[in-house]
């Protein structure tokens, strides 16, 4: 009751996850199409791992530019399962005609060949210790980048790295884990990355409409409690040393409270978060590779923020549904070309600048972005 916005928007999110039912291919009257569905379920993922950033950036002052690299972790560590799964599916469906049944070992070496052979191996790396294991590989989604954002965020507050300094860390350790990602030993087939992750195990005779309905329910699930989480970390007396910390952190820190611990745990939780995100993504999208967590993808992540308006969680799922599927329309040829006589303006070579023209304009212009103008609508934002 004090933060009503919390309850209008679990029940917009609702509204809308129903209204996305029913208008479905698979539970409606089909008006809506599979693929824009799936673009409809990637959205609510992305409008999660904006909350994450929005708290970490909006609320406690830290701009973090490598936020989008713990989204792609998370989806790296389910898309392990989901590969190696299907694969041992159709390995084992291939060794049961041999004359011999085929050993625990001639199977693990034949789904090594078919994951690694386009990388040109055939041995699991150490990474993959875990992948014959959903449950485990569950774990990893949150517990790999919550240890990666616990170990960065813990040198790199004790030293009292802040401002622009950080921001710069933040992008350094994306773009080396990108640039590691990239090379074909790293275990993770390179370039290549992760593919057919929308075929998920056990449910190859399920069509993919029904499958894009129930990832966009788990995706509209997945933000609601995420909303919630980040609505209560915001709240109370938390959530005032924490945007205390952002607006003046060593008279903060002058008042005895341990600033250090406050940033390490919003940094961890978003970073958990975005995680999650992550695996929900990923099996929708159908594919993961390097250039997935790019230092850009992160730099869009906090236009998406910037846009929506920062400090303001509804902002933030406001900025990233809204720039996303703008970017669907405009890059998916949804957009009319516009002749100009001397030259014909194409919006799939333009989007990136009209983004960035935006995103110039909201900052000089509109502050508080697009969530601003629904401040009168509550009393106070939490």
């Amino acid at each position: 009751m004090r933060h009503p916005s919390v309850l209008w928007f679990l029940l917009a999110l609702s509204a809308f996850t129903l209204g996305v039912t029913f208008l479905s291919d698979a539970f409606g009257i089909g008006l809506l199409s599979t693929s824009f569905v799936k673009t409809l379920g990637k959205t609510l993922c992305l409008c999660l791992v904006a909350i994450a950033m929005d708290v970490v950036w909006g609320y406690c002052g830290i701009l973090s530019l490598g936020h989008f690299a713990f989204f792609g972790i998370g989806g790296y560590a389910i898309g392990m399962w989901l590969m190696y799964a299907r694969t041992e599916r159709i390995v084992e469906a291939s060794l049961a005609e041999a004359p011999l049944p085929p050993t625990e070992q001639e199977v693990i070496d034949a789904i090594g060949v078919q994951i690694f052979g386009v990388v040109g191996s055939s041995e699991f790396p150490a990474l993959w210790a875990f992948a014959d294991s959903l449950a485990l590989q569950l774990l990893m989604v949150a517990l790999v980048p919550g240890l990666l954002a616990l170990v960065f965020g813990w040198l790199a507050f004790r030293s009292r790295v802040t401002g622009v300094y950080l921001s710069i860390l933040t992008q350094a350790m994306t773009l080396a884990l990108s640039l590691y990602l990239f090379q074909n030993d790293s275990g993770l087939r390179g370039n290549n990355g992760l593919s057919g992750l929308q075929n998920i195990p056990g449910f190859e005779a399920v069509p993919q409409s029904v499958i894009s309905i129930v990832f966009l329910w788990a995706s509209a699930l997945a933000l609601g409690l995420g909303y919630v989480l980040f609505a209560w970390v915001v709240s109370g007396k938390m959530g005032s040393v924490i945007r205390a910390i952002r607006d003046d952190e060593a008279r903060v820190r002058f008042l005895g409270y341990h600033v250090e611990s406050y940033k390490l745990f919003v940094f961890t939780l978003t970073a958990i978060v975005a995680g999650i995100a992550g695996a929900l993504y990923y099996p929708q999208a159908g594919i993961i590779n390097p250039a997935e967590i790019a230092p850009i993808a992160s730099i869009y992540l906090a236009v998406w923020v910037a846009i929506g308006g920062r400090g303001r969680l509804y902002g933030a799922v406001i900025g990233a549904a809204f720039v996303s599927l703008l970017s669907s329309w405009f890059t998916g040829g949804g957009a009319p070309d516009i002749p100009l006589g001397f030259y014909t303006i194409q919006w799939t070579d333009w989007w990136l600048v009209l983004l960035g023209v935006s995103f110039v304009v909201v900052t000089l212009f509109f502050p508080k972005g697009i969530g601003g103008l629904f401040d009168h609508l509550v009393r106070k934002d939490p």
